[in-house]
Order: structure tokens, then sequence, then C-alpha cells
């Protein structure tokens, strides 16, 4: 039997406890890494490349949404929901295939989604599907807010033109302004691209090809494919097995370099 390999995320310590032990009861799941907070989950997915996570929604500082924006297209697993808030459980989640489980959770609720996830999987072979189709979710989410006369996720959807120097992405009401020497990677997934700048998230309807015309050759690389990365914001290297390795960009993001764009880095180290 293929193990599905599973990374479970809560800040508290008790449902984690509970959600892992209805995971265990599962033949299939092979739990890999628990984590208490959302930097704890970026890195392990970053480093584990999971199958599946079950992430929390609402955590102190970085929310499960922050960390399907801020985890890599390519990387990213399926993820399963884990909220104790009806509001987020809408029909968005449905129409594009993301799943959540309302807590208190229990056995058989937890068996479905494994399922679900599961036949997913089976089905798709493209891990960067599984980040646009939370993005979308999110995007509809927004709407949802945004229409009611509030929009708690902050999130910004359609593509605006190019100002000389600058990224310029319109956010409901107000237009963000985004020096292109301060983002310090981009990342795509589907329709939309997430714009990285000073530990916040931007989020664009456009596509890679669309987007990287407007961006600085010069500072800007591809090295996976899905994510690029401004060379100025490098400030440590790290190998990784077969070819790959890892980016820290300023304090805290680490990006995967693949064994296909390694080149890139060799050629940056050049000019260092």
């Amino acid at each position: 039997m293929t193990k599905v390999r599973t990374i479970v995320v809560d800040d508290e310590p008790l449902a984690l406890e509970l959600l892992c032990s209805y995971l265990q009861a599962i033949p299939e799941i092979e739990i890999v890494a628990t984590c208490k907070n959302g930097t704890e989950a970026i890195e392990a997915a970053t480093k584990l490349e999971p199958d599946l996570m079950f992430l929390d929604i609402q955590m102190p500082g970085m929310t499960g949404f922050d960390v399907a924006k801020n985890l890599q297209s390519d990387l990213m697993p399926l993820v399963i929901f884990a909220t104790a808030y009806e509001q987020y459980a809408l029909d968005a989640f449905e129409i594009h295939a993301v799943d959540y489980i309302l807590k208190p959770l229990d056995q058989e609720r937890t068996e479905l989604s494994v399922k679900r996830a599961s036949e997913r999987m089976a089905l798709e072979k493209d891990t960067t599907a599984n980040k646009g189709n939370v993005l979308r979710a999110m995007d509809d989410m927004a709407q949802g807010a945004s229409a009611s006369g509030s929009n708690e996720m902050g999130f910004g959807s359609h593509e605006a033109p190019s100002a000389t120097g600058k990224i310029v992405i319109k956010d409901r009401d107000t237009i963000n302004l985004i020096s292109q020497e301060d983002i310090a990677w981009v990342d795509a997934a589907g329709d939309y691209m997430c714009i990285h700048v000073e530990g916040e998230t931007h989020i664009m309807r456009s596509t890679m090809k669309s987007l990287l015309e407007q961006l600085d050759g010069s500072l800007f690389k591809r090295v996976h494919r899905s994510t690029i990365v401004n060379l100025k914001h490098i400030k440590q290297i790290f190998p990784h097995t077969k070819g790959e390795c890892f980016l820290l960009l300023g304090e805290h993001d680490r990006i995967k370099v693949s064994r296909n764009y390694r080149d890139v880095v060799k050629q940056f180290l050049a000019q260092v």
C-alpha cells in the first residue's frame, strides 16, 4: 500500500493530538510531521514535500490561509482545512475541490476527507493546481466579504498595468504600487501570482509570462517551474540532494531551487 505522507498543523495541542489519533487509525496515512504554527508548517512542507496537509485556519500570527499563500506552488500538497469557524466552510471550498473538516473533529469526517484526497491524488499529478484551487476559493470568499462591506482576507485579485519600476496591484478599493527591488520572490499558481514583499503577500491575477515581461530580467530569475526570485534578496544558499538547493531570502523565506535551474545559482555565485 502506498502511504499518503501527511503533515498536521494546529496551534492547539489537544486538537493536534486528537486529529493525529484519528489519522493514525487510517492505514494509508503516514504522519511525517506535526506543527504548532504556520512558520513550522512552511518549513516542514518545503523540506519534506508531503502529499497531504491538515491545516488549521485560525492560528496566531500566520493563519492557515497565510501558509497556503506562502508555500511554493511546486511543493504544495493537497490541503484539508480544519476549523472551528463555520463561516469559512463555504461553497467556495466545494466549488474549487478544497476540502475542510469542522471542529469538533470526528473519525468519520476525517476518513472521508482522506478518501477524497486519495482520489484527487490519483487523478491529478500537477501539484501547482493545489495552490491554485486554494487561492480561487479564497478569492471567492474575499469577494463575498467585500460585497458585504468587509474584506477579512485582504485578497487582491486584479491585474493592473505596470508603471515604471513598479508593479501595480489593485486590491479592491486600493492600488498598491510595489517597487520591483522590494519584491523578494514571486510564485505562480494557476491564474494567480503571489508577490512576496517584506513579509507580506500580494496576490494579482496574471500569467507568469505577462509578469516576467514587467520584471527586470537582470534581477529576477526562475528557480523552479513556478517560482521566480530576486537575486538581490538571496542571503544564504544551502545545498540539498540531487543537485537541488535552498535559498534563504531575507530573514525567513526559504525557497527550493530545482536541479533544472541550478545553473541560475551557479551564475549568481560567479557574479558575487
